[in-house]
């Protein structure tokens, strides 16, 4: 095997190796998106219940903005949301 042909196969193998660990990561990205998706939308209908049984009228709703911010923010993203209907309030 000459010099070339070498340099060739070791260019192949590690782009194969980047492949793997792109996919790898991109796939670990999206898990924690929807597991954060998931756990937001089960907070706020935990802080909705909460506070309405607390007598409070502020209330989340579930659409695809609120599981967007939620999977993307996380805890962060469930609080602001619920500043921001604080916010209507005052």
């Amino acid at each position: 095997m000459d010099q070339k042909m070498g340099m060739a196969v070791l260019a192949i193998i590690c782009g194969i190796i980047l492949l793997v660990l792109l996919l790898r990561k991109r796939a670990q990205i999206i898990l924690n998106f929807l597991v954060r998706t998931v756990l937001g939308a089960i907070m706020v209908l935990l802080v909705n219940d909460i506070l309405q049984k607390q007598g409070f009228d502020i209330y989340v709703g579930l659409n695809p903005v609120t599981l967007l911010t939620s999977g993307t923010l996380g805890f962060p993203g469930v609080a602001l949301l619920y500043g921001i209907e604080v916010t209507k309030f005052l």
